[in-house]
């Protein structure tokens, strides 16, 4: 096939405007690129149409205005570094056997009876030592499923994700637990709420409000399978529901598994790994707690978490005890003293014995302590605490002190500042920055992270599909959570954040965290 010669036929054109020319090169360089393709077996072809496109370049003027391609390879093999010895990448930690399937760090339930029973000190947090310290990975139970989604998860849990059958013997006249099929249900019993956990709450709604917005953290002691907390998330009330590592398993894993906020964790000989002032209201259900021994230290402790005007309720045992008291096979002296023994220990802390009614206890802290301070001429026991951070709960030892609320100018004022009720209370500037008590955050930086985090999390959502399908997740780690902003950013959709605060933190926020009504605990990722 003969070709045209463009040369000639560009030439006799001369006087056209360059943007013809420049038009016409195009048209002919990409068919030469083309038919060079189509033809590179036969050799020579592509070489054509290279010098072809450059005649007609340096023609139109457009090869002074551009770069020369250069096709030629500059590198070769022995350009290349010397390959490492060893691979660039760690290898992977391989798996550990399959009995270490539910190991839970610091709480080998093994490991712990070696140490102190008394007070329960061997139900602690207990890390391994350097020379323990597993190296691998732990594995999921055999069969393990994916957990059903929120709602249909508060009720269901595949018997597979935790196979243990023990709480549906041990409670089985209680409704907290059954197995059917393959999956446990969970009817909303409890110890003391036969009827349900909704039923309960109701009660209690009838003595305190639930519905204002006013009461917004909570805390659950000795939580069992944290069927109260599951049940009051509906009513945009958030619960942290805690109980101890048994020894054949942990149910706080059936709370996490029904989508519940908990952790593992037991009132003994440290502080609870909480800031003061963060939680609205703290319950106990037949927890099992002696509040009236160790001369009140656990009711102390639940002060110091406790905000100015929070609540404790307590129901079972002594509460009610004289209509009770054949069934719990104790006598009633025994029952009349602990009861008696709870009352001082209230009325030692300037508590307010709000109701008693049926099986259900309420008291209230004070809103500050300008009274307290002047009733210690009667109750010198607990004292005040001197010189501790009363924020500081990371392996801390409990004390038989009262913590003081920050000082306030009229009887009437509400110590630390007064908390905007929900859900406004989750962008209002918390108390605890308006005051300047947590240092270097002032309420512009708080705004300006809260803007920040929307703005994060929508582009996280664009990012990664599966954050923007509502309930893929339930529950997500925040594993330096600063003022909060990232579970503030994610309020509307069907999950929860636990915020954590490493220990090693320059500033200690969690306070500022439980103040916006969010959910949140200390760390230390070493130990």
């Amino acid at each position: 096939m003969a070709w045209p010669n463009p040369s000639y036929y560009l030439a006799s054109k001369a006087k056209r405007p360059n943007l013809y020319y420049l038009a016409t090169s195009v048209i002919l360089c990409s068919i030469f690129y083309i038919v060079g393709i189509w033809q590179h077996t036969r050799g020579g072809m592509a070489n054509l149409a290279e010098n072809e496109c450059t005649q007609l370049q340096n023609m139109s003027g457009v090869a002074a205005k551009s770069h020369t391609l250069d096709f030629d390879s500059h590198h070769s093999a022995i350009d290349l570094p010397i390959a490492p010895a060893s691979p660039a990448r760690v290898n992977h930690l391989p798996a550990c056997p399959m009995y270490l399937s539910e190991y839970t760090p610091c709480e080998d339930a093994q490991r712990s009876l070696k140490f102190d029973r008394v007070m329960l000190v061997y139900r602690e947090r207990h890390c391994p030592e350097p020379n323990e310290v597993l190296k691998c990975r732990v594995p999921a139970p055999n069969g393990y499923t994916t957990p059903f989604r929120w709602p249909e998860s508060r009720d269901s849990v595949w018997f597979s994700n935790v196979p243990h059958k023990e709480l549906t013997v041990e409670k089985a006249v209680q409704n907290w637990v059954r197995f059917e099929g393959k999956r446990f249900r969970f009817p909303g019993g409890g110890t003391m709420f036969p009827r349900g956990a909704d039923a309960y709450i109701d009660e209690i709604g009838k003595l305190i409000n639930l519905k204002d917005g006013s009461i917004r953290t909570a805390i659950d002691t000795g939580c069992g399978v944290a069927s109260w907390g599951a049940y009051l998330l509906s009513r945009n009330i958030l619960t942290v529901s805690f109980a101890p590592r048994d020894t054949h398993e942990a149910q706080v894993q059936f709370a996490l598994e029904r989508g519940v906020p908990a952790l593992i964790g037991v009132m003994a000989s440290i502080r609870l790994p909480y800031p003061s002032r963060a939680f609205d209201m703290a319950h106990c259900s037949r927890c099992l707690i002696p509040w009236g021994q160790y001369d009140g230290l656990y009711l102390i402790e639940i002060d110091r978490i406790l905000r100015p005007g929070g609540y404790w309720i307590l129901s079972g045992p002594p509460v009610n005890w004289k209509k009770h008291w054949k069934g719990w096979n104790r006598t009633t002296e025994d029952l009349n003293k602990e009861q008696s023994g709870i009352e001082a220990v209230a009325k030692s802390l300037c508590w307010k014995k709000l109701v008693e009614k049926d099986d259900l206890a309420v008291w209230q802290k004070p809103t500050n302590h300008a009274h307290c301070q002047i009733k210690r001429k009667v109750y010198k026991k607990p004292p005040f605490c001197q010189g501790k951070d009363p924020d500081q709960a990371w392996y801390t030892k409990l004390e038989n002190c009262l913590t003081p609320l920050p000082e306030v100018g009229h009887v009437k004022d509400i110590a630390g500042g007064m908390l905007t009720k929900w859900p406004e209370r989750l962008t209002s500037v918390p108390p605890r920055i308006l005051r300047g008590s947590v240092k270097g955050i002032t309420a512009k930086i708080f705004r300006e992270d809260t803007d920040k985090w929307k703005m994060r999390v929508t582009y996280y959502k664009g990012f990664d599909g599966n954050l923007a399908v509502p309930g893929r997740f339930r529950n997500i780690l925040d594993m330096n959570a600063y003022l909060g902003g990232f579970a503030a950013a994610l309020i509307n959709d069907p999950l929860w954040v636990m915020n954590m605060v490493p220990v090693e933190a320059e500033i200690n926020t969690l306070g500022i965290i439980y103040e916006r009504g969010l959910i949140g605990t200390y760390q230390n990722w070493y130990a």
